[in-house]
């Protein structure tokens, strides 16, 4: 089963509608977005990062027009310091490649040792899209079943007022 697939079934699972619409590869945030362009709701990036040491890992979903400000996000998390992850970090805890983080990624992540944090702003958004672990697709759904998505898979989120 592609990576995809096992998106599209655990929404189905959870009776979550979603649209999808289907693009060339994009690589980075600006190439996703002139695909999706005028469709309703909040454009994510989502970035995996670590701790210095490798023993801590942060999934966190911004609206992709802001920057983050690693350090107060080290400091909402308690790190000292974080950084994006290596390739082979992304693909050892969830199984993707680079150009495919997503919320969807954490599926792959058995371990459930991925902390998961949502930029503030974003949370009042009634849609958002994002990667369904795959960079030639991008899924748009309401924000209430990102959560009830999240929480099925075994996870929490937090909150970053960054």
């Amino acid at each position: 089963m592609k990576e995809y697939e096992k998106v599209y079934a655990e929404l189905n699972k959870l009776n979550i509608p979603f649209e999808i619409i289907e693009h060339p590869a994009a690589m980075t945030t600006e190439e996703a977005d002139k695909y999706v362009e005028g469709i309703e709701g909040v454009l994510t990036k989502s970035l995996f990062l670590t701790n210095s040491k490798k023993t801590a890992y942060y999934l966190l979903i911004m609206d992709d027009k802001n920057r983050l400000d690693m350090g107060k996000f080290s400091e909402i998390t308690g790190e000292k310091r974080l950084k994006l992850a290596s390739p082979e970090s992304l693909f050892q805890k969830m199984e993707l490649h680079p150009g495919t983080v997503s919320i969807f990624g954490i599926i792959n992540n058995s371990e459930k040792d991925i902390n998961i944090y949502f930029e503030a702003g974003i949370l009042k958004e009634n849609r958002m899209s994002f990667h369904p672990n795959d960079n030639t697709k991008t899924l748009f759904l309401l924000t209430k079943d990102i959560l009830k998505f999240i929480n099925s898979v075994g996870f929490e989120y937090k909150v970053a007022d960054l």
